[in-house]
């Protein structure tokens, strides 16, 4: 009787306890999902990426920069808001990859035009959204002159936009007997976007390069939407609740989109040669020297970092001005590593600012031949300019009296009627007179005369030690021999 008694107790404690853990665990849930439901709802972040000039390294620079700190924000969107006639097929096959290898899903906005460059970007992105009267398309390579260029080149481009449209997907239908392959971007159309000759059956024509406008590339699958703004773009994609982020250029990209401008590449290289021109007419190493360096930094780091200038073209820069150091201060009068040394500085500063081009003269590309003549005439004209303004500024500036830097040189003159002699008498006297050659003379370099050692210049060719020579004349200073 007892043992039921007690298994009876035990069970209404069991009961008891497993009532207020059930009590506990209820709430306990209630709470959680009370919280749950009152939590923000988290919002879809957008990272919006500006396309509104020509392809080029710094957008592509621009495009890398926006995508790693997309995904550093973990973004679920990026859109780019893109305006554009094209560019650079290099870089524009670089955000092209880019595109197409991101995790995140990626949105054009095309507001106005999306050419060339800019249209196989738009084919890269997940979607196409495009602004009324908005066009796609015309992608032939053209050079700087608007010139077309060789088929080589639009095979190359053609193969592209096939392969960026094909990458978006197809779908199988099996009718029959029949396999039909629907490509969700016709890769037909992306290759006449760029050959005139390619037909597509009531689309294009022989003999014109496809353009889309919104509304026709919504009907061949172009397009997915009309939209006046971001704003729109989001809404027809149904994301609601939604955080824009947008890529802001850091100052170092102002100032690089600044310093490659060629008006100021050509102050910075006026700045280098008059800097080297005033260091010249100084002695030891002071301000021009320091202002020509900054210079020439400021020149050359914008153009590598823009992927212009190359290392070998920034070497070639830099032997010239050895060169020229060289013919100046070691190798006597001027000859052919002075001259070797100004044309490489030429060069290297020619070049540094021209893209890299492959020429091939069979094909007459001359698009990165005018490249490089202009290119050139920027360089001569700021050379030329600099060297007049140097030789003006010297004097006007230094040598006046009432210059603004009148103190920087010494313009008083000592009188040889007040008594001042530069150099001793003596060596007057030495004029007629032979010796020997103490050491070469190349031309400069030191002869014996009555026993004692005088500087003295060769005035023609070159005189080995040992040989006789007689002093011919004494002019500001410095006594000129010839052989005997």
């Amino acid at each position: 009787m007892k043992s039921i008694q007690r298994s009876i107790k035990y069970r209404y404690v069991y009961i008891t306890v497993a009532s207020i853990i059930l009590f506990i665990c209820t709430g306990t849930l209630s709470a959680l999902s009370y919280e749950e439901k009152n939590l923000p709802e988290k919002k879809t972040l957008v990272y919006k990426l500006n396309i509104k000039e020509d392809i080029g390294p710094a957008i592509w620079r621009q495009t890398k920069q926006a995508f790693r700190e997309a995904e550093e924000l973990k973004a679920d969107i990026i859109i780019i808001h893109m305006n554009t006639y094209g560019g650079l097929l290099n870089d524009a096959d670089s955000i092209r990859t880019t595109i197409l290898n991101s995790a995140i899903p990626v949105y054009v906005f095309i507001d106005n035009n999306a050419a060339s460059a800019g249209a196989l970007i738009s084919i890269a992105c997940d979607s196409i959204y495009m602004s009324k009267g908005a066009s796609i398309g015309a992608a032939t390579v053209v050079d700087q002159s608007g010139n077309v260029v060789p088929d080589k080149y639009q095979s190359y481009m053609r193969s592209k936009m096939r392969a960026t449209a094909e990458a978006h997907g197809k779908d199988t239908i099996i009718s029959g007997n029949d396999t039909i392959i629907k490509w969700f971007r016709d890769p037909a159309i992306a290759e006449a976007m760029v050959d005139q000759s390619i037909y597509v059956q009531g689309i294009s024509d022989t003999g014109k390069v496809l353009t889309f406008s919104s509304d026709e590339a919504i009907i061949h699958g172009y397009c997915e939407g009309i939209a006046k703004n971001i704003h729109d773009v989001l809404d027809l994609t149904g994301t609601v609740n939604y955080e824009i982020r947008e890529y802001v250029p850091s100052g170092l990209e102002s100032v690089i989109g600044f310093l490659v401008n060629p008006f100021v590449s050509g102050i910075l290289i006026m700045i280098i040669i008059g800097g080297i021109y005033f260091e010249l007419q100084t002695p030891g190493i002071g301000f021009p020297l320091g202002a020509a360096i900054i210079a020439a930094v400021l020149y050359f780091a914008p153009l590598y970092l823009e992927g212009l200038a190359e290392n070998w073209e920034v070497l070639i820069f830099v032997v010239g001005i050895i060169l020229v150091g060289l013919e100046i201060f070691v190798i006597p009068g001027f000859g052919v590593a002075g001259i070797s040394g100004i044309i490489l500085i030429v060069i290297g500063l020619t070049l540094s600012m021209t893209d890299n081009i492959v020429f091939d003269p069979s094909n007459n590309y001359t698009g990165g031949f005018e490249s490089v003549i202009k290119a050139f005439f920027v360089v001569i004209v700021s050379i030329l300019t600099s060297f007049i303004l140097s030789l003006y500024l010297s004097k006007k500036l230094f040598t006046s009296t009432a210059g603004p830097f009148k103190d920087f040189a010494l313009n008083k003159t000592q009188k040889k009627e007040e008594g001042y002699i530069g150099v001793e008498g003596k060596q007057h006297s030495l004029i007629g007179k032979t010796g020997i050659a103490a050491t070469v003379l190349r031309p400069s370099g030191r002869i014996m005369v009555e026993n004692e050692i005088y500087d003295a210049v060769a005035e023609t060719g070159y005189i080995e030690k040992g040989t006789n020579i007689k002093v011919v004349k004494f002019i500001t200073g410095q006594l000129y021999v010839n052989k005997i």
